[in-house]
């Protein structure tokens, strides 16, 4: 090969690599398992070049972090330090990173895309320019997929091998043996995560690890990962339920998925099974899982999400058998917003190129 042929052949590879890696060479789409989108966002509806943007930050020099991806873009970047700071820049602004609500996008009419620090975008995707699709949204799906997953292992095994019962043994100072309780064994069980999304698909690659056959609904596409062994439609769900030793919740909260649950699918389940949910509280009819709870139709439940939130200190949930309640924490972990970082500077620097944007989302799905 001659030298200027070789000089253009590698000049054609790195801009290639430009596309999918950030301005510090990590390729954040596929180290995070993110999805990009089918066009690029200069192919999309309304998208011009930018002339401002708002971004939520921590610090100064997060910002700075940010104009290093754009550097060479005429573009004007606002850091915010909260969300009153954020409300009173964002005045013509072509985009914003941060907060997705009605006050920010009416306050705005330039907003051509929104990125938020969250994954559930059920409120955002309700506010009508957004519904529309007038304004692109992005979320940060599969960012918390790990820490989901772990809390929820947390709370299986902690219901499983009646941690709470033998806890509270400990503080009384007794020791019991041959207690009658039934122990779930995991290993050559079955799994039914219902939502086999990011954290769904984290939830059942750990249940594998236990020996457990994974079964899953799945809305839109059946694909599925080597180690789930079957992935059914929404319709499916009340056959399978009969099946399951443990079901984990991991919906959104849509129109079709909200009270899903209610007293006839706890009652589709063993009573020797485990409810968790980790996804929304408004897809389970609290009251019915308080009744599957006390009659025995269910076994327990760990909740790291309810109806409402917070839980009131009144509500029957609270004393129902066996149940183990955290604060919607599940996401919580000390990298979670390392990881939003990298994805918010990532898709700053696709948009302002017009590039293909990560982790879009459909507004008529709702997530």
């Amino acid at each position: 090969m001659k030298r200027p042929t070789l000089v253009i052949a590698l000049t054609f590879y790195l801009l290639a690599s430009q596309a999918t890696r950030g301005g510090d060479g990590r390729d954040v789409a596929s180290e995070l398992g993110l999805q990009e989108s089918a066009v690029p966002i200069r192919d999309m509806k309304g998208w011009r070049q930018p002339r401002k943007i708002v971004v939520l930050i921590d610090s100064e020099a997060r910002l700075q972090w940010f104009r290093e991806a754009i550097a060479g873009v005429d573009v004007e970047l606002v850091g915010a330090h909260d969300p009153a700071e954020f409300l009173a820049s964002i005045n013509n602004a072509d985009a914003v990173e941060g907060i997705c609500n009605a006050a920010i996008v009416e306050a705005d009419t330039e907003l051509r895309w929104i990125q938020t620090q969250g994954a559930g975008v059920e409120d955002c995707v309700k506010i009508a320019r957004v519904a529309r699709g007038d304004i692109v949204l992005t979320n940060m799906q599969r960012v918390d997929s790990s820490n989901v997953a772990e809390h929820t292992f947390a709370l299986i095994l902690a219901l499983s091998r009646h941690l709470p019962a033998l806890s509270s043994l400990q503080q009384k100072k007794s020791w019991k043996s041959g207690l009658p309780w039934h122990m779930l064994d995991l290993q050559g069980g079955t799994m039914l995560v219902v939502g086999l999304g990011g954290n769904g698909t984290a939830i059942a690659e750990r249940a594998r690890a236990f020996g457990m056959r994974i079964i899953a609904i799945r809305a839109g596409s059946h694909s599925k990962p080597a180690f789930v062994d079957y992935v059914g439609a929404p319709a499916e769900l009340g056959n399978l339920l009969g099946s399951a030793d443990v079901v984990v919740n991991t919906l959104p909260l849509t129109a079709q998925t909200e009270r899903l649950f209610d007293a006839t699918m706890f009652g589709k389940m063993k009573h020797t099974a485990l409810f968790i949910n980790v996804g929304r509280g408004k897809t389970v009819v609290t009251a019915d899982l308080v009744k599957a709870l006390e009659s025995g139709s269910i076994a327990g439940a760990g909740l790291d999400v309810v109806n409402p939130e917070p839980l009131p200190p009144e509500d029957p949930l609270w004393q129902a058998p066996n149940v183990i309640i955290t604060p919607h924490v599940a996401d919580r972990s000390s990298l979670r917003m390392e990881r939003a970082w990298l994805i918010m500077r990532e898709n700053l620097r696709r948009y302002v190129r017009g590039d293909k944007l990560l982790s879009v989302v459909d507004p008529q799905r709702g997530y």
